[in-house]
């Protein structure tokens, strides 16, 4: 495999190797006693933050990429959604260093757009026949497995009495 298809490789499954990384991590810093709420900001960080700063970026400055890969054609629209995808993908990142208060309301925007993005995607490959990877198949299900995560973790870690804020090792301090 030479240099150019790696590259392609990684950039065509970054969604996948933010998720599983963020697992990954997540098990093994300890620095929050709050399991749920470690997890959650990791999600936040990686497959949610970076994930949607890398598709905002693609929407924004190769346009016709993202659309090919989604299977759809190049709209203005893109230009917009893709301004939506970085403010996202900047407010998760951001959360990964406050407290729970400010994750549950990245959380709560996150889920309820996945929600529409899930719904628009399924009703494309309905109407359109669209089952391109970046519309169906295995996108669509990451989608809405981050939503029911996403979901599940943060009523979890509310529900931990010690959630307070992950990074204390981090030298940050409580925040809200």
């Amino acid at each position: 495999m030479n240099l150019a298809n790696a590259i392609r490789l990684v950039i065509t499954n970054l969604p996948v190797i933010l998720l599983v990384s963020a697992f990954i991590l997540a098990s093994w810093s300890k620095s929050n006693p709050n399991t749920a709420e470690r997890y959650l900001a990791w999600l936040l960080l990686l497959p949610v933050g970076f994930e949607m700063v890398w598709a905002g970026f693609f929407h924004v400055f190769f346009p016709t990429i993202a659309a090919s890969f989604i299977g759809w054609q190049v709209s203005p629209f893109q230009f917009e959604i893709g301004a939506a995808d970085l403010a996202i993908g900047a407010v998760a990142v951001a959360s990964f260093w406050r407290g729970l208060e400010f994750k549950s309301a990245v959380v709560a925007y996150v889920v309820l757009f996945y929600i529409g993005v899930a719904v628009g995607h399924v009703h494309q490959a309905v109407i359109a026949s669209n089952f391109s990877p970046g519309n169906f198949g295995l996108m669509l299900a990451m989608t809405i497995g981050k939503v029911l995560l996403l979901s599940i973790l943060l009523i979890q870690a509310r529900r931990t009495p010690q959630a307070t804020d992950y990074y204390a090792g981090f030298g940050v301090g409580n925040r809200a």
